[in-house]
């Protein structure tokens, strides 16, 4: 995750993600509060915890967030995700506040994508059309041609001329997936997310064996085996949208199971089962950046409107073009 130490330094002295709050404070109908009286509008992922999502004025996955955050007029955007869809809303809006409950919530994934890595990589691909997925930092936004996110990751490859090398960063699980759908080969940087490459392709049979009626469904940013025994393939929104529409009456989903909350709220009368993963001590189907944001945390955020999301002004002009140009897309 790329912070700023200043930052983190003046997070830590003022104190404000751990400030008291009095006991008697309603968390909900203060943030609700707070967000009337300054103007403020709340973004979330469908990872976040369900008390968040139930708050938020737009909930959604990382491209439905991003075109939102290119709409609202809202003077503060307060984003309850990780750290680079919070750089994406800055990056979009560079003259409104934007600020993230914690900025420790980083994104593994992102991670995995150093930019001086990255930027030796991509020179030796001179000619490469760089897309990278949204989920990285904005340093490597900045060094690509086009972003995209795994709800129009195809389209966004198929808009790329036939004769034209592409380079698909950072995410390689996403882009072996891409290479299958659209017969197009890449060069893949070697990046996963933790979440996603937990899930355990035994357990997921034997799961699907106890439970023959359930259909599978995975995120692309899961390993290829997992992959191939899929009913369904899809973004989150994607995965989403499937069981509203699928005549099936229970789900294996593997993703990260904050999703679960809003597909159980739009289909109450369906079965939601989260993949297993392989270690069973841990809650490894959870991001654990994502469950670092917290009411209690937001509520300090908003109060205190700290701590916000600062970007230097030439790395934002320089990531902003690629991701207008996938918002472009649509």
């Amino acid at each position: 995750m790329q912070t700023n130490p200043t930052q983190l330094t003046d997070l830590q002295k003022l104190g404000y993600l751990n400030a008291p709050i009095p006991k008697d404070v309603d968390l909900v109908a203060a943030i609700q509060q707070l967000k009337k009286e300054k103007n403020a509008v709340l973004l979330a992922h469908y990872y976040q915890d369900a008390a968040i999502q139930e708050l938020a004025d737009y909930l959604g996955d990382s491209l439905y967030l991003a075109q939102m955050a290119a709409k609202v007029d809202a003077a503060i955007i307060v984003f309850a995700g990780v750290h680079f869809m919070a750089e994406t809303a800055k990056i979009i809006n560079p003259t409104k506040k934007v600020l993230l409950p914690d900025l420790k919530a980083g994104c593994s994934l992102a991670d995995s994508c150093p930019p001086a890595d990255f930027a030796a990589f991509k020179a030796q691909h001179p000619n490469a059309v760089v897309v990278t997925y949204i989920n990285c930092s904005a340093e490597i936004k900045a060094l690509s041609d086009i972003v995209c996110t795994s709800s129009n990751a195809k389209r966004v490859i198929d808009s790329i001329p036939m004769d034209r090398e592409i380079i698909f960063a950072p995410d390689r699980n996403l882009g072996r997936y891409l290479m299958k759908e659209t017969g197009r080969e890449m060069l893949l940087w070697d990046g996963s997310c933790i979440v996603h490459e937990a899930f355990s392709f035994d357990k997921i049979v034997a799961l699907s064996k106890a439970n023959p009626t359930a259909k599978f469904i995975a995120h692309p940013e899961s390993e290829s085996p997992v992959l191939e025994v899929a009913h369904y393939i899809g973004s989150t929104s994607g995965l989403l949208n499937f069981v509203q529409k699928d005549p099936a009456t229970t789900y294996i989903v593997a993703t990260e199971a904050g999703i679960l909350h809003e597909m159980q709220k739009q289909c109450p009368e369906k079965t939601f089962i989260p993949a297993p993963v392989e270690d069973e001590t841990c809650a490894c189907s959870e991001c654990a950046y994502m469950k670092l944001n917290t009411l209690e945390k937001l509520y300090n955020c908003m109060r205190h409107e700290q701590p916000e999301i600062l970007l230097d002004e030439t790395l934002m002009t320089s990531a902003r073009q690629p991701i207008e140009r996938m918002l472009a897309l649509g």
